[in-house]
């Protein structure tokens, strides 16, 4: 019997506590989602017994409520008739969940969201930077060349103006606009203002004196927080004026008190109070990797792994980019590739020491990716799993921090001159941070006793027969080889191949809807087999009752496998499920089993169709075989 999307609509809204209670509705391929003002409101048992809801959950400040593909946007033009509401984009409910996060959830995700797209211009400075500067040191005739002036330029550019930078980035993220932002990030560092990294020897500093204000005129070359606290002052402003000022002259008025108001508190409060904190923050983490002879960084090289599981590694940007900007050097880069590095060898270790080819089919290539830096395939998919390698990898990362602080692990400047041991960049650990780094032999030998320890200590303590129980009782699901390839990369994780076969472009799906990218970006596989394993540790969403298709969720990302075109057609003939909605699975596990002989005889394609329904939302996504 066909679902009545009206009444499913109906029923929903009678459990919500009332239209003052949603705050925003969305939908995406299979879910319902809203913004609630008060859960304890919700009837949750009331919702889950709904017809047409096949489960529930709350994540990021959004009550998701499972419907289904084909049928979640029937039942949200409903929905939006009955209670009355205007559709709302994705990001206006990513914005309204956002609203209800703790304060304290907020501050430490702003800066990922401001630093984060700034990131490759940061990396390739940083990493010009130390190869720059390295030359000179087994080539000194090169400093004083004419190609050795032009590239310092260029690598410098990124930091030498980097409040630019994170003022539009900070003006994206907080909804202002960007060209504005970017006004107050370049009036920070005016040629007209003294330069902040030479005003240190100077007695007699310029003045403004404006009102009971005395401001010296001095730049923020090595400041971050004024510029976002700024651009944050800048953006709230910008709003209310549009809202206020009359349509005929918004567009002169608003922009030109928008830019005076923010410049005159910009400089004088804003700056000189928070440049002072921010100092105070880089000398307090310069205090903590230093105290106890190193053994603050020993402590941090421990537990930087549990914040990239909490999705809080982040908030350590704004830290690295004002040591950058301050001193030019990143002394937190150390303890973050000590960490991930140590990660590496856990993983390692458990690829080399285990026998089931499934698990060494996803332990070897996440081992190799965190010695590149991406270490959520080697936390999510093999140590975090297993427990044992994950503690292993944080005794390995708290001896290579402890080790990065010792007094004769130091760098040097390209005069030779005695500075601390760090990068000239943030965002790269592991292997590619070795050009950055400014003592690479010391380096190695951190990254040797980082992995090594954690290599050693896992093939010591872990044991194979600790995999889950699961693993034990289902002795057939050995044989299934999981592939080893991935198919879809972004910053949450990867996604594995779940389908022997050959990739194709998603542009060359041949369903329109698909090969849109409507649902997401992604891949095609024409399948050489037919299972269906899982890509990733995560939770299974939903089963299509015709058990054609199958979505999961794993570190925020939101995959939807779709085995075939218009297969849903052939209701379930062909086709197998060994999950049901809820369950949670490793990476490898059967999730579905299809006959593509059946599916071509009904005259559908058996191309699968592998899409990241929240591409949208996620950073860094790459799509295709790797």
């Amino acid at each position: 019997m066909a679902l009545d999307y009206r009444k499913c609509a109906e029923e929903i809204f009678s459990h919500l506590g009332g239209r003052e209670n949603i705050i925003s509705a969305a939908h995406c391929a299979t879910r319902l989602r809203l913004v609630i003002a008060d859960n304890s409101k919700l009837d949750v048992e009331a919702l889950e017994e709904v017809e047409g809801v096949k489960g529930l959950f709350n994540s990021n400040g959004q009550l998701q409520l499972i419907i289904g593909t084909g049928t979640v946007n029937k039942v949200y033009d409903e929905f939006l008739a009955v209670t009355g509401m205007t559709a709302a984009t994705k990001d206006e409910v990513k914005a309204a969940a956002a609203s209800k996060m703790p304060w304290w959830k907020k501050i430490l995700k702003t800066p990922g969201d401001v630093f984060v797209p700034i990131l490759p211009a940061i990396v390739a400075s940083g990493l010009m930077m130390g190869i720059v500067e390295a030359i000179p040191k087994f080539w000194p005739a090169f400093g004083a060349t004419d190609w050795f002036s032009f590239l310092d330029l260029v690598a410098n550019t990124a930091f030498a103006l980097l409040p630019v930078l994170v003022a539009i980035s900070a003006a994206r993220v907080f909804g202002g606009n960007i060209f504005l932002g970017a006004v107050i990030g370049l009036m920070m560092v005016h040629p007209a203002l003294i330069n902040a990294w030479t005003v240190g020897g100077m007695t007699d500093i310029p003045t403004w004196h404006l009102w009971f204000f005395n401001v010296q005129q001095v730049g923020y070359q090595g400041h971050v927080i004024p510029v976002i606290l700024a651009v944050l002052l800048m953006s709230k402003l910008e709003k209310l004026l549009h809202k206020t000022v009359p349509e005929m002259i918004d567009l002169f008025v608003t922009p030109l008190v928008t830019v005076v108001v923010t410049s005159f508190v910009t400089f004088t409060v804003i700056g000189p109070i928070f440049s002072i904190v921010e100092n105070w923050v880089l000398d307090g983490a310069k205090w903590l990797i230093t105290i106890g002879y190193g053994a603050g960084a020993a402590v941090m090289g421990a537990i930087y792994p549990f914040t990239v599981v909490m999705g809080l590694h982040h908030m350590y940007n704004v830290i690295e980019a004002g040591m950058l900007a301050s001193t030019g050097v990143n002394t937190w880069m150390p303890i973050a590739t000590a960490a991930n590095f140590a990660q590496f060898g856990a993983c390692l270790a458990v690829a080399v020491k285990c026998r089931n080819q499934k698990l060494k089919s996803v332990a070897l290539p996440s081992s190799l990716s965190a010695s590149l830096g991406i270490t959520e395939p080697a936390i999510f998919g093999v140590n975090f799993r297993f427990m044992k390698p994950f503690i292993c990898g944080m005794i390995g990362g708290a001896a290579g921090a402890l080790f990065a602080q010792l007094p004769f692990v130091h760098g040097y400047d390209m005069a030779g001159n005695v500075v601390a041991f760090g990068a000239t960049t943030y965002g790269v650990t592991g292997i590619p941070g070795i050009p950055a780094i400014n003592n690479i032999p010391m380096y190695l030998i951190e990254l040797a006793i980082a992995a090594g320890v954690a290599f050693a200590l896992t093939m010591i303590v872990w044991k194979e027969d600790e995999q889950p129980k699961a693993k034990k009782e289902a002795p057939a699901e050995e044989a299934i080889e999981a592939p080893t390839a991935s198919v879809i990369r972004c910053a949450a994780g990867t996604v594995l191949q779940p389908v022997q076969g050959k990739v194709i472009a998603r542009d060359a799906i041949p369903d329109e809807t698909f090969a849109a990218g409507i649902l997401g970006d992604g891949v095609g596989i024409e399948p050489t087999e037919g299972i269906v394993v899982a890509p990733f540790d995560g939770v299974v969403s939903t089963v299509m009752d015709s058990k054609h298709a199958v979505t999961l969720e794993a570190n925020g990302m939101e995959l939807l496998i779709h085995v075939g075109v218009n297969t849903v057609n052939m209701q379930g003939d062909g086709f197998t499920a060994f999950v049901a909605d809820g369950e949670t699975v490793k990476a490898g596990q059967k999730l579905l089993a299809f006959d593509s002989a059946k599916i071509k005889a009904a005259g559908y394609s058996d191309t699968v169709a592998v899409l990241l329904t929240n591409s949208d939302d996620m950073e860094n996504v790459s799509c295709g075989l790797a």
